[in-house]
């Protein structure tokens, strides 16, 4: 699941730079919609329905553990359905999520809405992104990977902001609407035109073509949950993904009380500019860098900002905690396709993608209903936050683990440990 060889990867007439600016819209809006604008939602549907903040986190652990599920099936799908179709399933479900979100009354609507953001990530999210960019790339696969995945701090930084914006001038259910038709307008077109697989691979999952039958999916899942070196990158990412996400969701609900809404804008914006600059960084040295070394700095880092985060209420230190931390959040997601390119192999990528982000959105799925519930049995965030701080500690132990390869290199390309 390469490019094929004899290409310039570094020409920017290269085709693939063209599923890169693609892959780049996807997640700016799936992030933006699906995970940065929770916040929003948790804030605004409590402003208008009166509905507890328990009831709406609880929503979002749903829509992601329903998330964790339906992606295992990621690499399934694309051998049935295809690539394009795939991903404009998921901007049609996202598009009517959003609009749900904009239109809703009732608390059984909001989870509807959830649900079929689960659908959204499940054409538009990490693994499809993932698998199409390694099936284009190979030298310049780690820079790829950063700049389309740095449309999902982009969502952070643009489309939350603009939401709070528009909701404060035109209103919640109007700013969603106008920001779902502009989802539809830049993202439809690039999708239509420039996503595909490169020659020599299949027009299914991506993979490269050859004269051997190719593995079955099945197969492959089966000999990573057996593989030590894919846990002691799951689990650890699943744990600082927890925490990451419990603060993010709950970010805005934090810092409005002390800072005031346009200045908790402001933070996520920062969080989210710092997270491109942390992403890029990433990208320009990736190959000259142990990933699983710069994943337990990354977590450490945040852990750090978090716990002098919730000892302060100086608004300058608050959102320069917020940038710190959002320095590392979006290598949260470039690091697992890292790893397993570099000690599982391509063969096994796609199900390996989609397995590990089952796995680390099931656990991280708690993350924004446990620090819901944490503050409303302490009615502050403060315990809820030290709790996270812990979590990116032991995160950043285990990923360093890295077990010994006693065997050989199967023929799903799982390495035998």
């Amino acid at each position: 699941m390469i490019a094929a060889t004899g290409v310039d990867e570094s020409s920017l007439s290269y085709r693939g730079w063209r599923v890169v600016l693609a892959c780049f819209l996807m997640a700016f809006f799936m992030f933006g919609f699906g995970l940065y604008g929770q916040g929003v939602y948790l804030a605004e549907l409590q402003r208008a329905h009166g509905w507890p903040g328990t009831l709406v986190s609880a929503a979002s652990t749903f829509s992601f553990l329903l998330t964790s599920v339906l992606v295992i099936f990621t690499d399934d799908l694309l051998d049935r359905i295809g690539l394009r179709s795939l991903i404009l399933c998921g901007l049609s479900a996202l598009g009517a999520s959003t609009v749900l979100l904009a239109l809703m009354q009732t608390p059984w609507q909001l989870y509807l809405a959830y649900a079929l953001m689960s659908v959204g990530w499940t054409g538009m999210g990490t693994v499809v992104i993932a698998t199409v960019l390694n099936s284009w790339f190979d030298r310049r696969r780690g820079l790829a990977l950063s700049l389309a995945f740095n449309g999902a701090t982009c969502g952070g930084i643009v489309l939350v902001p603009l939401l709070l914006s528009l909701t404060g001038s035109i209103g919640f259910r109007s700013a969603m609407l106008a920001a779902t038709i502009a989802m539809v307008v830049l993202v439809l077109p690039v999708v239509v035109g420039f996503i595909g697989w490169p020659a020599g691979t299949s027009l299914a999952s991506g993979k490269r073509q050859s004269g051997g039958a190719v593995a079955r999916p099945a197969h492959s899942r089966r000999a990573l949950l057996a593989n030590a070196a894919f846990w002691t990158m799951v689990l650890p990412i699943a744990i600082a993904l927890l925490a990451q996400m419990g603060f993010i969701i709950h970010q805005v609900s934090f810092l409005e009380p002390l800072i005031g809404r346009a200045s908790a804008g402001l933070a996520v914006t920062l969080m989210a500019a710092m997270a491109v600059v942390g992403r890029l960084s990433l990208g320009l040295f990736v190959d000259r860098l142990d990933p699983r070394l710069a994943c337990s700095a990354s977590m450490t880092s945040q852990a750090a900002a978090l716990f002098v985060l919730i000892q302060s209420t100086n608004p300058t230190v608050l959102l320069m905690c917020c940038a710190v931390y959002g320095f590392s959040i979006g290598n949260m997601i470039t690091f697992p396709p890292l790893i397993i390119q570099r000690e599982i192999g391509s063969a096994a990528f796609a199900a390996a993608m989609g397995l590990g982000t089952s796995i680390s959105g099931i656990v991280s799925a708690f993350g924004p209903g446990i620090v819901g519930l944490v503050r409303s049995f302490t009615g502050n965030y403060t315990t809820a936050f030290a709790m996270c701080v812990a979590l990116d500690l032991v995160a950043a132990g285990v990923v360093l683990w890295r077990p010994g390869r006693r065997g050989h290199t199967t023929s799903e390309g799982v390495s035998a440990s």
